[in-house]
C-alpha cells in the first residue's frame, strides 16, 4: 500500500496511449492511485524507485515486450513480489500460458469490460495483502519462537553456572574462580582469532561455547572428599592419584548429559575442558598424558587460565604470588606444560588478566 495514504497503487503499461488513458481513468475513478507509462524500461525504472502494489502489463509492445517486463521483475528481489496482471488483445492459449510462466498472477483480454478488471485487480490486491499480513504475522511468530528458545537457552546456562559454583565454593568461597577463568578464557580465545592459523576456526560461537563452558572444567571435583580438597598441607602420593580423577569424574558426568544432547557444541566443549585442562604440552599432564596438538585447543586454553588464576589465589597450602609472579612462571612452563602458541597470545593480554584479577578478586563483591 501506498505509505502516504490508504489508497493502492497500480501501475498500468501500454503502448497505445488511448488503452494507457481510459484504464488510468478508470482506476482513479475508483479511488487508485494510478502509475501510467508507455513503455517497459520506464516502468521498470519507476517501479525501482518505487515499487507499486499491482502492474496491469501489456505485452506486445516495442522495444521490449510484457513478458521480458515481468520476467525483470520476477528477478528482482525488491519486485519479484509485485503481481502482474497481463491485460492483451493476445488471445491464444499458448500466449495466455507464456504470460502465467513468466510470472503472471492472472489475464485479462483485449477488448475488456472494466468491469472485469476492477474485480481482477481487487482481487489480486486483496490476495496481497493477505499474503503480506501472513508474511508479518509470521515473522512476528518467529521473532517469538527465536525469544523462547533464548529465555530456555539462559535458564540452562544458569542451571550449569550455579551447579558449577557449587563445586567451587567448596575451595573459593567467593565463587569468583569461575568468573575469572571463563573471562580469561574468552580474552585469550579472541586474540588466538587474529593468528592466521586459527582465523578460521575459532568462530563467534567457539568463543561463546568456551566463554560458557569454561566453569565447568572443575565440576568433577564434586566427587573429591574434603579431606583432599582442602588439606592445608601437600597431598600424598596416594591422595594425588585421588585427585587426578577429578578430570575422569568431571568428563563422564557431562558425557552423561551429551547422551540426551549429542550435537550441542556447548556440552561437547565442557567435556573437553573438564577432560584435558590438566594435561601439560610435554605429555607430563593427566589423566591420559597427552601433548602436543593431541590435547585439544580449548583444554590448552583453559590450562593457562586455570593456572594463572591458581597462582594468584591464596589456598591453604600457599599464599598468593603477584602478577609479575606468575607470569614469570607461566613462561617457564612454555612448551612444557603450556602450548608455545597460547602463551603468545597469554603474553599480548596479561594486562586485561591483571584488571580481571584486581577487579574480581577474593571478597570483591
Amino acid at each position: 500500500m501506498d505509505k502516504r495514504n490508504d489508497m493502492a497503487t497500480v501501475m498500468v503499461v501500454d503502448d497505445i496511449p488511448e488503452n494507457l488513458n481510459l484504464l488510468q481513468d478508470m482506476l482513479q475513478g475508483k479511488g487508485f492511485r494510478v502509475l501510467a507509462f508507455p513503455n517497459g524500461r520506464m516502468a521498470l525504472n519507476a517501479a525501482a524507485k518505487s515499487p507499486p502494489d499491482l502492474i496491469l502489463l501489456d505485452i506486445n509492445m516495442p522495444e521490449m515486450n510484457g513478458f521480458e517486463v515481468c520476467e525483470r521483475l520476477k528477478a528482482d528481489e525488491a519486485l519479484k513480489d509485485i503481481p502482474v496482471l497481463f491485460i492483451s488483445a493476445l488471445t491464444e492459449v499458448t500466449d495466455k500460458v507464456k504470460a502465467f510462466a513468466a510470472g503472471g498472477v492472472d489475464y485479462v483480454t483485449k477488448p475488456f469490460q472494466f468491469e472485469e478488471v476492477n474485480a481482477r485487480v481487487n482481487t489480486q490486491l486483496r490476495l496481497r495483502k493477505i499474503k503480506l499480513e501472513l508474511e508479518r504475522h509470521n515473522l512476528h511468530l518467529e521473532e517469538m519462537v527465536k525469544e523462547k528458545v533464548r529465555e530456555i537457552s539462559d535458564s540452562q546456562l544458569a542451571t550449569i553456572l550455579a551447579v558449577s559454583k557449587l563445586a567451587e565454593y567448596r575451595d573459593d568461597e567467593t565463587g569468583h574462580h569461575i568468573e575469572r577463568t571463563r573471562t580469561f578464557c574468552r580474552i585469550i580465545t579472541e586474540h588466538l582469532r587474529t593468528n592466521p592459523r586459527y582465523e578460521k576456526s575459532i568462530s563467534d560461537a567457539y568463543v561463546e561455547n568456551i566463554f560458557h563452558a569454561a566453569p565447568l572444567h572443575d565440576i568433577g571435583k564434586v566427587g573429591i572428599p574434603d579431606s583432599l580438597l582442602l588439606k592445608p598441607g601437600k597431598l600424598t602420593a596416594e591422595e594425588f592419584e585421588i585427585m587426578k580423577t577429578h578430570p575422569v569424574i568431571g568428563a563422564n558426568t557431562l558425557k552423561s548429559v551429551r547422551s540426551k544432547y549429542p550435537k550441542n557444541a556447548f556440552v561437547n566443549m565442557g567435556i573437553t575442558i573438564a577432560h584435558a585442562h590438566h594435561e601439560k604440552w610435554d605429555g607430563s599432564g593427566y589423566p591420559y598424558g597427552l601433548a602436543g596438538e593431541d590435547i585439544p585447543l580449548a583444554a590448552r586454553i583453559m590450562a593457562l587460565a586455570d593456572v594463572y588464576d591458581a597462582l594468584r589465589s591464596k589456598r591453604p597450602y600457599k599464599e598468593p604470588f603477584t602478577h609479575e609472579e606468575s607470569c614469570g612462571i607461566i613462561l617457564e612452563g612454555t612448551g612444557k606444560h603450556f602450548d608455545p602458541v597460547v602463551i603468545e597470545a597469554f603474553k599480548a593480554v596479561e594486562t586485561e588478566f591483571a584488571e580481571i584479577r584486581q577487579r574480581l578478586a577474593e571478597g570483591a563483591e
